[in-house]
């Protein structure tokens, strides 16, 4: 993974996170160079679909005049939900990286994960990485006052290896009841 990609969708997020949103970032990235950027924006456009990968999607497919985007890798700092997990399908990307898990609405394991269906053109997956070093990283985001769920790390998960980060709708060492999250 290049930290460097993951690390502009973490400042992308906190852009979100200033304004208001779901602090979600996210990059597309062609040949070592970024042809596509987006953050979440659904109270900013009142649009169930202001979520990061779609606006990063639509830039990168403006970018390079084509839909189809063969080749590109995506990063983003919160797991895909089912319709930026379907976005994603539709838009051939070849390899897709997020930081952290989301348990309430993911779509990449979380919840269900749509690339071990039977669909053609699936991405390759690594998930719940944010990268060694990543400044805050997204447990930041999801811890504090905010009223956003919480990021807890639960080691030896087994997806896709040890150490990874989960996006919990509670921590089991506080409320067991779920709530339900806004994305």
């Amino acid at each position: 993974m290049e930290e460097r990609f993951m690390h502009e969708a973490l400042a992308l997020a906190r852009e979100a996170a200033a304004a208001g949103e779901v602090p979600v970032g996210c990059v597309i990235v062609l040949n070592g160079e970024v042809v596509g950027r987006g953050r979440n924006r659904r109270e900013e456009t009142g649009r169930a679909d202001g979520h990061a990968e779609m606006e990063a999607i639509a830039r990168a497919n403006e970018a390079l005049g084509s839909w189809r985007l063969e080749g590109c890798e995506l990063y983003v700092t919160l797991e895909p939900c089912p319709m930026c997990a379907g976005a994603i399908l539709n838009a051939r990307i070849s390899r897709v990286w997020y930081g952290a898990r989301d348990e309430v609405m993911g779509a990449c394991g979380g919840v269900l994960n749509l690339y071990m269906e039977d669909f053609p053109n699936r991405p390759k997956l690594v998930g719940g990485n944010p990268g060694e070093g990543v400044p805050g990283g997204p447990v930041g985001f999801f811890s504090g006052p905010s009223g956003y769920p919480k990021i807890i790390p639960r080691p030896g998960n087994g997806f896709p290896s040890p150490g990874r980060v989960y996006f919990a709708a509670h921590s089991p060492l506080q409320d067991t009841t779920p709530h339900s999250v806004t994305r």
